[in-house]
């Protein structure tokens, strides 16, 4: 492994044990065993390093992985089982995930101080709309419409975000798949009365 990994999982071990804003480049070379000139040869910035981190971190989350067809073969892409089972999974991993949900809220707090972390995080979040979107339809993401992406992927990171931050503040009283699930249910249902269907 080079300097460049090195960096990159070092500065994944920082963010997890400090967070953005405790991080010191220092702490990232005594940790990666590197030294101060390569996070500037290598990421342009301290900031840009941790950026590229912390988008590390969430790709090994996996969020993308499948879901298992429920014992009645009813988890169709498209359907509201399917809708349900993908929560359910996204719930279930939130404990072991719960220190890189914390960082996210963390770069809230002081991503206005950090513009090269901003810019690499503003990046990745359009692939990250993407990537959510295969789970619920079956379909590859290199293959997904534009527009997929676009509505469908703003909608499931729109979800994703809300409930990482009730799951977060009390996991206990956080909304489950199956409330979510029965709440857009019930919306549909407004919807397709409201339209006559």
């Amino acid at each position: 492994m080079g300097h460049r990994e090195d960096l990159l999982d070092g500065a994944q071990r920082c963010l997890l044990a400090k967070g953005f804003a405790r991080t010191t480049a220092r702490d990232v070379v005594k940790e990666s065993g590197t030294n101060l000139a390569s996070i500037g040869y290598h990421y342009g910035s301290k900031d840009a390093l941790l950026a590229q981190a912390y988008v590390a971190l969430i790709e090994k989350m996996d969020l993308r992985a499948p879901v298992a067809d429920t014992p009645d073969g009813e988890t169709s892409p498209g359907s509201l089982e399917r809708f349900r089972a993908v929560w359910a999974k996204v719930l279930d991993d939130f404990p072991e995930a719960r220190a890189v949900w914390l960082l996210s809220f963390e770069f809230l707090l002081v991503g206005d101080r950090m513009p090269q972390a901003r810019e690499v995080l503003v990046a990745a979040q359009a692939q990250g709309r993407s990537g959510l979107v295969p789970p619920f339809t079956d379909l590859l993401e290199e293959s997904l419409p534009r527009d997929a992406a676009e509505y469908e992927g703003r909608f499931y990171q729109t979800v994703l975000n809300g409930l990482m931050l009730q799951w977060l503040f009390d996991p206990g009283s956080a909304t489950t798949a199956d409330q979510l699930t029965e709440g857009l249910r019930r919306v549909l249902d407004g919807v397709r009365k409201a339209e006559g269907g």
